[in-house]
């Protein structure tokens, strides 16, 4: 089974630990996904939550996402396995990071949204920030230490991975 990487990379201004906002519980993360036979693409992103499990027809198996190619009719499934805990950006905000491992039968996903919100923390003051991604950055302001903070120039790619323990 391809277990296929998530990798995240942003620049970070006075901010770190950048994470999905789970406080409403588990996060939707939003692809593209790619059929495996026929290589057809999603035309609008789909869902995947891991607080959501649906049931694999034919089968006694679970995955987060099942969904059938509308152009094959072949049926694809992808389950979230592993998330890292946040993405820090590194020394210099240059390199990607995995935030999340995914295992894939069927389809794989080929493009990523970072909807929905987020937060991190101020590097100074430790404060806490919740934010939305929807237009692929964020601009504010760290009270505490009177800085400007903000996270932007988001990119992502995929890589194969090994397999890692499911998410809980």
């Amino acid at each position: 089974m391809p277990v296929i990487d998530l990798q995240l990379k942003a620049q970070l201004t006075n901010v770190t630990a950048l994470v999905p906002d789970e406080a409403e519980g588990a996060y939707d993360w939003h692809f593209k996904m790619q059929c495996g036979t026929c290589k057809e693409v999603t035309e609008k992103f789909v869902t995947i939550n891991d607080a959501e499990t649906r049931n694999k027809p034919g089968s006694r198996g679970e995955a987060n996402l099942v969904m059938r190619c509308k152009f094959c009719k072949r049926e694809g499934a992808a389950s979230i396995l592993d998330r890292a805990v946040e993405y820090t950006g590194g020394d210099s905000g240059e390199e990607f990071a995995t935030i999340l491992s995914i295992e894939c039968r069927g389809m794989e996903p080929v493009a990523f949204e970072p909807r929905g919100g987020w937060t991190a923390k101020g590097v100074d003051s430790n404060m806490r920030f919740e934010f939305d991604l929807d237009e692929g950055e964020w601009y504010g302001y760290d009270e505490k230490a009177g800085i400007e903070v903000s996270v932007a120039d988001i990119e992502h790619r995929f890589q194969r991975g090994h397999e890692p323990k499911r998410a809980k």
